[in-house]
């Protein structure tokens, strides 16, 4: 029962060592990268990763071609600041022998600025990453992808481990990155925005990951995360409304 590991990259050195370090027990693990200029290349080379070097297509798009890449009856597709615990690791491999064939959901929890976030819409975050190789691909979106599969999944117990945003920089950095491209997605399908729409939206996302997913629980995170959450959300609305009404040159 072989098990392929897929990894999409760019500058990850910092992060990607403890992700391959946590899936030794696969066997292969395949790094397409975009670009790295930081050294992410030749880490993983080191650390017995096969790479791929390519241009940046988008999440879904690139996922696909590491999917393609891969060779194992099963793939689990990670990202680079994931890791995967023990326990997560033995429920992975008894899934696998079990003889049912389902895509297996994972329960991820993820940290802010170093905090395990428990509340804010962020736990239990299932995600779908285990599956039979030609059972399912990935959404062509260029970001917030989707794993497209038939039936439900089932659902494992032990949590994915997510280190993401350890600083301000990568955060303003990422909704910067992501509300860019949620922008041209949204443009794509026909949706418009305005001023008014974008200042809505996002109070009602600070609302609701503040109140309404009991943000205020996980403490100043939380509020942190609230405001991050409201910032990306009038930003891909501004963008958007932008992109359809350019602003009139002098």
């Amino acid at each position: 029962m072989r098990l392929s590991v897929i990894i999409i990259a760019k500058n990850e050195r910092h992060s990607i060592a403890a992700c391959i370090e946590s899936v030794r027990f696969a066997d292969e693990i395949i790094v397409v990268d975009s670009g790295s200029s930081d050294g992410t290349v030749e880490l993983c080379r080191q650390l017995g990763a096969r790479v791929e070097e390519t241009d940046w297509p988008g999440f879904g798009p690139q996922k696909n071609r590491a999917l393609d890449l891969a060779q194992g009856e099963w793939v689990l597709s990670l990202d680079a600041d994931e890791r995967v615990t023990d326990k997560l690791r033995q429920e992975l491999l008894q899934a696998m022998e079990s003889g049912d064939e389902r895509p297996c959901a994972l329960p991820r929890l993820s940290t802010y600025l170093g905090r395990p976030m428990r509340h804010s819409g962020w736990w239990p975050d299932y995600v779908v990453r285990l599956f039979k190789r030609g059972t399912a691909r990935f959404s062509d979106d260029l970001v917030h992808e989707r794993l497209l599969f038939d039936g439900q999944p089932k659902t494992l117990q032990s949590p994915l481990l997510h280190e993401t945003y350890v600083d301000f920089e990568e955060i303003i950095d990422k909704f910067n990155r992501y509300s860019s491209a949620g922008a041209k997605m949204a443009q794509a399908r026909g949706k418009d925005s305005s001023l008014l729409l974008a200042v809505a939206k996002g109070l009602f996302t600070f609302l609701r990951t503040y109140i309404l997913r009991a943000g205020f629980l996980d403490g100043r995170e939380g509020f942190l995360l609230a405001v991050s959450n409201a910032e990306a959300t009038y930003y891909r609305q501004v963008k958007l409304m932008v992109l359809n009404h350019p602003y009139r040159q002098p």
